[in-house]
């Protein structure tokens, strides 16, 4: 079958089937299986922790704060540093884990690998540089300091879109501030968070200071309420869907904590008349297709001018189908894994249906693939309208829709209609349109003449309802630091 052998696949050294609390592993009574998505095999069962454990890592994370609070940044630095490089010497094991319970190619979670393990090098390199301040005071006799303190423990949730990179985008950040943290991984891919633990206790992260709870679907509620209601816990990371957020930071609110959110996008990718329609094509297939689709930044909508817009499309097509392989993300020649279950294959295709029912047309794929149950065709649809259900929610799938505009104007309005705004993407050779337009798209992120954009380098982020907050760069430790103000008087 499609999944042979993703089970055998696994580095046993890398493996962990229990929590992580305190430094120690812990089994519970109950365990959820972890499916290979290409198969529906089960790859192994993992601990299913509840409540109790989510408190007990709280506590855990909260003893263990005060000592790594206070450790000199270089100390914490050398940690996250030799963190970073036992990832980069376990990059294939690491790897593999990820295309066994993600299901994307192999290459895909190489690079993913080396992009996760560079934020602890990058935050390794900030914590010496969380700097304070001197400020002039108004009266003689006093003086005012500045200092950076960390919030304390941070419960970070994350998704199965990126089991990897998604938590150390956030721990990095807090443990070079000085945070410790209790992540909860996505229920369909623990086992990274898992190994992630493994290394960090071979680099010496001391005990508590990264807790993991792994829990099914069902247990994920009350997990979640723990995280963000104790008194003990400071703040909350989560990246996931608007709605999910929402019902966190209600919950948030009762206790006031520290929230960041990184939540749903709607990518409008804009192919002007004045583009390089085949520089066009290269970016939006790296930028539709990747992971299958299955990425908050990902482009959502294609909006593309009618002077090229023929053109385009046609090479796109035809791009789509030289280019793209399914199959399983073992096989070194697939560039499109499975989705990550059916939930997720019946809504593209419910996204195509509505879309043809009002007119769209389907250039190429359509319909499930039949290499397996969670496959789906690398979808192109032309004649798509703002009506449709797929210019209007996120599809996180393979599926590209193209809508024909005439004006600047007319594509900006289009692309700033949505309630959230995450990535924008758009392709000019026009220098007063290039800065025209990066400035009036309503989003956190914008790629001129380019599809891929993140880096641990950039401040990665949205506005409108796609979150609060920024990761990476040198803007992602403050969502860890308290500003204190010291009024020295007296002088």
């Amino acid at each position: 079958g499609p999944g042979r052998g993703a089970s055998r696949a696994l580095p046993a050294a890398l493996v962990r089937r229990g929590g992580l609390v305190g430094g120690r592993w812990v089994d519970t009574a109950a365990a959820f299986p972890v499916q290979d998505p290409a198969s529906g095999e089960e790859l192994c069962r993992i601990s299913d922790c509840g409540a109790a454990e989510a408190r007990a890592a709280v506590r855990a994370a909260h003893e263990a704060g005060t000592a790594w609070g206070r450790l000199p940044a270089k100390e914490r630095s050398v940690r996250l540093r030799r963190w970073y490089e036992l990832m980069m010497e376990n990059k294939e094991e690491l790897a593999r884990i990820i295309t066994a319970e993600n299901g994307k190619p192999l290459k895909e979670a190489q690079s993913e690998i080396v992009y996760s393990a560079s934020f602890l090098e990058w935050f390794a390199e900030e914590a010496r540089r969380i700097y304070g301040d001197v400020i002039p005071a108004s009266a003689k006799n006093r003086r005012i300091l500045v200092l950076k303190q960390p919030v304390g423990v941070a419960a970070i949730i994350t998704p199965w879109n990126f089991p990897s990179a998604m938590i150390t985008r956030k721990v990095g950040a807090a443990l070079a501030a000085g945070c410790t943290v209790v992540v909860k991984p996505a229920e369909d891919t623990p086992l990274s968070a898992l190994a992630l633990g493994e290394l960090a206790n071979q680099a010496g992260i001391p005990a508590g200071v990264y807790n993991v709870i792994p829990c099914s679907r069902q247990q994920t509620a009350a997990v979640g309420e723990v995280l963000c209601t104790d008194p003990l816990v400071s703040k909350i990371s989560f990246t996931g869907s608007t709605a999910t957020g929402k019902i966190l930071l209600k919950q948030a609110a009762g206790t006031v904590k520290r929230v960041s959110m990184e939540l749903g996008g709607h990518a409008p990718f804009i192919v002007f008349d004045s583009a390089n329609v085949d520089h066009a094509v290269a970016g939006a297939l790296a930028s539709k297709y990747r992971n299958s689709g299955q990425t908050c930044v990902c482009t959502n909508r294609f909006l593309v001018q009618k002077g090229i817009h023929d053109e385009f499309v046609e090479k796109f097509a035809k791009a789509i189908e030289k280019e793209l392989h399914v199959g399983n993300g073992f096989d070194a020649k697939t560039t499109q894994g499975p989705l990550i279950n059916e939930k997720a294959v019946e809504k593209v295709e419910k996204h195509i249906r509505d879309a043809v029912s009002q007119g769209a047309s389907v250039v190429t794929g359509g319909k499930r693939h039949s290499f397996g149950k969670n496959f789906f065709e690398p979808t192109l649809l032309s004649n798509v309208t703002t009506k449709m259900l797929c210019t209007q929610e996120e599809t996180f799938g393979p599926l590209a829709p193209v809508i024909k505009f005439e004006t600047e104007v007319e594509a900006v309005a289009i692309a700033n209609a949505a309630d959230v705004g995450l990535a924008g993407y758009f392709y000019s050779q026009d220098p007063a349109q290039i800065w025209r337009v990066a400035e009036q798209l309503e989003v956190g992120m914008v790629g001129v003449n380019e599809g891929i954009i993140s880096s641990v380098e950039c401040p990665f982020g949205g506005i409108k309802q796609s979150g609060l907050g920024r990761e990476g760069s040198k803007y992602g430790i403050d969502e860890y630091l308290e500003i204190k103000y010291v009024c020295f008087g007296g002088l």
